[in-house]
C-alpha cells in the first residue's frame, strides 16, 4: 500500500514505500516547477530513486492539475447554466430598445458602446461554456470506451473477423500472383517497372487540395489533454522507466503510451525484413501514401488502371485498419505497457503498434518517447507530438547538448556522392522521357548539386572515387553561405529541393531501380545500356564486398538491404538550410575521394531547443550527474531565449552516509613525483611508472574490484605496454587479476562477466589475489550506464584530466563561436575555454559515479592529477562528492586515509606502501 507523505503546502505524494528525505525534497521542488511553469535542472545521483521521484512528483502534480481544472469547469458551467438554460436554440442576448434609448451610443472604456462590449463578453462566455461542454462529452465518451475495453476478449473477438478476412485476401492475392507469373510474365514485368517511375510532383497548393485522410478517419483526431512527455536516450532506459511506473502507486490508473521507431514497433514481417531504419521508414510511408491515393486516372491511361489498382492493393499494409487501430488505441490506454508488450498486442490484434500508439497520444496522460523523437521538429510533428501547454521531462540529460548537436549534424562521403550521382544519372537516362517537366527539373538540380559537391572536394564525378587521389589534403571549415558560393550552388533553392526529395520519395524510387538493375543483370534488351552502370557500381564497393543483391536473391536469403546513398545525402541538403551563423560545413580531404567527406556541424543547439521551451508549460532537465550546469544555462537555455528567472536548479545529496565515500585528490606519487598528466608529460616513462606504483599500493589495501579510467584508448595501451616491459604489470597481477576494456562493443559483456566472476570467486576462496583491476577509458563503453556496485567497484581511479582534443577543428570552431556569441562573465574564463573544462569534468563525473549505486554501498574515489586541487575544478564536481573531497599534497597521507577507510569498511587488509 502506498505510503502518503505530506509535503510543505499540503501536497500529498503517493509513494510505494517511505521515501528518503531527499526524495521528498525532490518531489516538492518538481511540483513547484511544474505548477509555476518553470524550467528545472534536477540532479539526483544514481541510487537515490530518481525515476520514482520523477514519476510520483510529476503525476501528483498532474492529478491535482486535472482536479482543479474540473472544479473550475464545473464552476463556469454552473455560472453559465442560468443565462444559457438548456438553450442550444437561444439567440444571443441583445440589448432591449429601452436600454438603448436610456444610454444612446454611450461609449465604454474601449471606445465601443456599452451594449456592444456586453454582447462581446457574453458571446465569449457562451463560447467558453460550449467548448467546456464539448470537452465533457468527449471525456465521457473516452471513459466509456475505455471501460468497455477492459474485457480483453472483446478486443480479440473484434480482431478475429478482420484477421480471417485478411488471411483470405492474402491467399487470393498469392494465387493471382502465381497465375500472373505463369501466364502473364511480360505484363507483370511492365507493372513492376512502372512503380519505379516518379509520380507527377504536386505543388503545396495542389497537395493541400488533393490530400486528406479517408472519410473513415475523420474522427481519429482528439483533443490533446494536458500530459507529461518523458524522454530518455535508449529504449532500454525507457522500458525501465515504464516498469517503474507499473510498480508505482500510479500504475493502475495512468493512461500511458510508449512511442518508438518503426524499426521497434513494426509487425509487418515483409517491412521488418528490410533491415535498414531508412528503408523501413520509406517503405511504411510509401504504403500509407498508396492507401490515401484516389482514383483519378485519365482516359489515355485506362488500359493500365487495372494494374495500378492491383499494385495499390498489394502496397497497402494489412496491419493498418481504422477499426483495429482504434481497438488497439483503447487497449494501449487501458493499462501501462512497455514496447515489447505493445508489439505483442499489435500482433494479436493484427493492428500496427506504431500508428496505434500515435492515435493514443491525445488522450494519454504520460507519453514515453526517445530523445530523437522529441528533439527533432520534423520527427516530432510526424509522430503527432504537440508540445503547446504540455510538460516535458528529459531524463539522462547530461549529454543533452551533444545529443541535439548529433541529431542535427550529418556527414556524407565522396563515395556516397559519386554513387548517388551515378545511380540518379542512369535513372534519368532510362525514364527521362516518362518524367513530367517539374520532376525532370528537380532531378537535374540534384545531379548538379552532387557534381558540385564532389568538385569542391577536389574530385571528378566521372571517375572512380576509390582510385581518385586528391592533390590537396587537410580539413577546411566554411560557413554555410561560403560553402554554397564556393560550390557554385548558391543559385539553387535548397528549401524547394529538400521539399521535393521528401514528397516525391525519389530516394525510394532510386533504390528500387538500383536493386532491379544494379546487381544481377537479366538477359534483356536493357543489358547493353546498363552494363556500364553495373560495372561502375561494383567498382564503388569497398574491397572484399559485393554489390547489393537483387530483390529475388534478397528475398531468398533474407539479407538486409542497404539504404540508398541519396537517402543519406538528403539529410545533408536539409542541414544546409540552417541559418548561416548557426552551422559550419567541414570539408575533409583525406587522400582519396572515397575517404574524403563533407560534414555539417551544428554550432547552436539552442535554435532547435528554443521551440520546446517556448511551447511547453514547463521543462525538466534531469540526470544523475548534471554538473557543471553552466553549459545548460548559457549554451542551451539563455541562447534559446529563456529568462534567468524561469530557470530553477535543484541538486539533492546522496542517500549514502557521509562516511561511506572517500574522495581523494592526490597531487604526487610514492616517489614524490608531481602527478601532471598534461598531454606533453603523461607519456614520460617516470609518469607511467608513478601511476603503476600508485595502483600497486591501492591494490594492496582495496578489496574486490578497482576500476581505473584513462583519458584515451591509445594512452591505456601505451601504459599497459610500458608496465609489461618494466615488470609493474606482474607486480599488479600478484594482488589483482587485470582486465582491459575492449574496443569492440560486442566484447564488453564478456569482459564484465569474467571480471565479476573473478571478484566473486576471490571473495569466497580467499588467498593472495584479492579481486580484479579493470583498466577502462573515459567516454568508453564502461564510463556510462555500467553498474559497478558493491565489490565490483570499491575504488575508482581517474588518471589525469580527460580534456578533449583541443586541436580538433570542430572543437576550435565551437569555442570561437561561443567566444563571439556568449558574454564573458567578470573573473571567469572565456566561454570557449570554459566549454573545454566543462566537457572534461562532465566526463570525469560520469566515470566516478559508477561505484556508488545504493544506500549501503561504499567506495573510494582517487583523482590522480595536481590540477584537480584547483578550486574552479573542484567546484565542478557533484555536490555529494565535492563536500567530502580531501586534497592530499603527498602520497603518504592519501594512502593512510585509504587504508583506514577500507579497513573500517571491510576489515583488516595488507598495509604497507611500496
Amino acid at each position: 500500500m502506498a505510503d502518503k507523505t505530506q509535503e510543505a503546502g499540503g501536497v500529498h505524494f503517493p509513494f510505494p514505500f517511505t521515501p528518503y528525505s531527499i526524495q521528498k525534497d525532490f518531489m516538492a521542488a518538481l511540483y513547484q516547477v511544474l505548477e509555476a511553469g518553470k524550467v528545472g535542472i534536477f540532479e539526483s545521483p544514481t541510487g537515490t530513486g530518481k525515476s520514482l521521484s520523477l514519476i510520483c512528483g510529476a503525476l501528483s502534480w498532474l492529478r491535482d492539475f486535472e482536479r482543479k481544472k474540473r472544479q473550475e469547469e464545473a464552476r463556469i458551467l454552473e455560472a453559465g447554466a442560468a443565462p444559457l438554460n438548456d438553450g442550444e436554440d437561444q439567440s444571443p442576448h441583445l440589448p432591449s430598445p429601452s436600454s438603448c434609448q436610456e444610454t444612446p451610443g454611450t461609449p465604454g472604456a474601449s471606445g465601443e458602446p456599452d451594449w456592444v462590449t456586453q454582447f462581446v463578453q457574453k458571446k465569449g462566455e457562451r463560447d467558453l461554456v460550449d467548448r467546456l461542454r464539448e470537452e465533457q462529452v468527449r471525456r465521457k465518451k473516452r471513459e466509456e470506451r475505455l471501460q468497455q475495453s477492459r474485457h480483453h476478449a472483446w478486443l480479440k473477438s473484434a480482431a478475429k473477423r478482420p484477421r480471417q478476412e485478411d488471411e483470405e485476401t492474402e491467399r487470393l492475392l498469392h494465387l493471382s500472383r502465381e497465375m500472373l507469373a505463369a501466364g502473364m510474365g511480360s505484363e507483370q514485368l511492365d507493372s513492376e517497372e512502372e512503380e519505379l517511375v516518379l509520380a507527377e510532383y504536386e505543388s503545396d497548393e495542389d497537395r493541400a487540395a488533393a490530400s486528406g485522410a479517408d472519410e473513415d478517419e475523420d474522427d481519429l483526431e482528439e483533443e490533446h489533454v494536458t500530459k507529461i512527455y518523458y524522454c530518455s536516450r535508449t529504449h532500454s532506459q525507457l522500458a525501465q522507466f515504464v516498469h517503474e511506473v507499473q510498480k508505482s502507486p500510479f500504475g493502475k490508473d495512468t493512461r500511458l503510451v510508449c512511442l518508438g521507431s518503426r524499426q521497434s514497433l513494426c509487425v509487418n514481417e515483409e517491412v521488418r525484413g528490410l533491415g535498414s531504419v531508412q528503408l523501413i521508414n520509406d517503405r511504411c510511408a510509401e504504403m500509407q501514401r498508396s492507401r490515401h491515393e484516389r482514383n483519378g486516372i485519365p482516359e489515355e491511361e485506362e488500359a493500365a488502371a487495372g494494374r495500378r489498382r492491383r499494385r495499390r492493393q498489394q502496397a497497402t499494409c494489412p496491419f493498418y485498419s481504422h477499426e483495429r487501430l482504434q481497438l488497439l488505441r483503447d487497449e494501449v490506454l487501458l493499462e501501462v505497457k512497455d514496447i515489447e508488450q505493445l508489439v505483442t498486442l499489435g500482433r494479436e490484434a493484427r493492428a500496427c503498434p506504431y500508428y496505434g500508439s500515435r492515435l493514443a497520444i491525445p488522450a494519454a496522460q504520460l507519453v514515453v518517447l526517445p530523445y530523437q523523437t522529441l528533439l527533432h521538429a520534423a520527427t516530432r510533428q510526424a509522430a503527432g507530438v504537440r508540445l503547446q501547454g504540455q510538460v516535458v521531462v528529459i531524463d539522462e540529460a547530461h549529454n543533452l547538448i551533444d545529443t541535439i548537436t548529433g541529431v542535427h549534424s550529418v556527414e556524407v562521403s565522396g563515395s556516397q556522392l559519386c554513387q548517388a550521382h551515378s545511380q540518379l544519372l542512369q535513372y534519368m537516362e532510362r525514364y527521362g522521357k516518362r518524367l513530367k517537366a517539374k520532376n525532370l527539373m528537380y532531378v537535374k538540380q540534384i545531379l548538379y548539386l552532387l557534381e558540385k559537391f564532389v568538385t569542391v572536394l577536389g574530385g571528378n564525378i566521372k571517375q572512380n572515387p576509390n582510385t581518385q587521389s586528391l592533390l590537396q589534403a587537410g580539413t577546411e571549415l566554411k560557413t554555410i553561405n561560403d560553402f554554397l558560393f564556393q560550390s557554385q550552388v548558391d543559385n539553387i533553392n535548397l528549401f524547394k529541393v529538400r521539399r521535393y526529395c521528401e514528397r516525391s520519395m525519389i530516394s525510394r524510387k532510386l533504390l528500387g531501380f538500383t536493386e532491379r538493375y544494379g546487381a544481377v543483370l537479366t538477359p534483356s534488351r536493357e543489358q547493353p545500356r546498363l552494363s556500364g552502370f553495373q560495372h561502375f557500381l561494383q567498382s564503388l564497393q569497398p574491397p572484399g564486398t559485393k554489390a547489393p543483391a537483387a530483390p529475388a536473391a534478397e528475398g531468398e536469403d533474407g539479407a538486409p538491404r542497404l539504404a540508398s546513398p541519396l537517402m543519406h545525402i538528403e539529410g545533408f541538403l536539409a542541414a544546409l538550410t540552417t541559418a548561416n551563423q548557426d552551422g559550419r560545413v567541414i570539408l575533409s580531404r583525406q587522400g582519396s575521394l572515397s575517404q574524403s567527406s563533407l560534414k555539417f556541424l551544428l554550432l547552436n543547439p539552442a535554435m532547435h531547443f528554443a521551440q520546446v521551451v517556448k511551447e511547453c508549460r514547463a521543462v525538466v532537465i534531469a540526470g544523475g550527474t548534471m554538473q557543471p550546469v553552466s553549459d545548460f544555462r548559457e549554451q542551451l537555455l539563455a541562447c534559446a531565449g529563456v529568462e534567468a528567472e524561469r530557470v530553477v536548479e535543484f541538486s539533492c545529496g546522496h542517500v549514502i552516509p557521509p562516511d561511506n565515500i572517500l574522495p581523494l585528490v592526490v597531487c604526487s606519487g610514492p616517489s614524490s613525483q608531481q602527478l601532471d598528466f598534461t598531454y606533453q608529460k603523461r607519456e614520460l616513462p617516470h609518469m607511467m611508472d608513478e601511476t603503476g606504483r600508485i595502483l600497486c599500493n591501492l591494490c594492496n589495501v582495496v578489496p574486490g574490484g578497482v576500476v581505473c579510467f584513462f583519458p584515451s584508448y591509445e594512452y591505456q595501451r601505451q601504459v599497459h605496454a610500458h608496465w609489461d616491459k618494466s615488470g609493474l604489470l606482474a607486480r599488479l597481477a600478484v594482488r589483482k587479476r587485470i582486465f582491459q576494456e575492449p574496443k569492440r562493443a560486442n566484447q564488453v559483456e564478456q569482459v564484465l562477466m569474467e571480471y565479476s566472476r573473478c571478484i566473486k570467486r576471490c571473495s569466497q576462496v580467499g588467498g593472495m589475489v584479492t579481486g580484479a583491476l579493470l583498466l577502462s577509458v573515459v567516454g568508453g563503453k564502461m564510463s556510462e550506464g555500467i553498474n559497478f556496485s558493491d565489490n565490483l567497484g570499491r575504488c575508482v581511479v581517474m588518471v589525469g584530466m580527460p580534456y578533449p582534443n583541443i586541436r580538433s577543428p570542430e572543437l576550435q570552431e565551437k569555442m570561437a563561436y561561443l567566444d563571439q556569441t556568449l558574454p564573458r562573465a567578470p573573473g571567469q574564463a572565456p566561454p570557449g575555454k570554459a566549454l573545454v573544462e566543462n566537457l572534461c569534468m562532465k566526463a570525469v563525473n560520469q566515470s566516478i559515479g559508477r561505484a556508488i549505486r545504493h544506500q549501503k554501498d561504499f567506495a573510494s574515489i582517487v583523482l590522480l592529477d595536481h590540477r584537480y586541487a584547483r578550486p574552479p575544478v573542484l567546484a565542478k564536481l557533484p555536490a555529494w562528492i565535492r563536500d567530502r573531497v580531501q586534497v592530499k599534497a603527498t602520497f603518504g597521507p592519501a594512502f593512510a586515509a585509504l587504508r583506514t577507510f577500507h579497513r573500517e569498511k571491510s576489515g583488516p587488509s595488507v598495509s604497507l606502501p611500496t
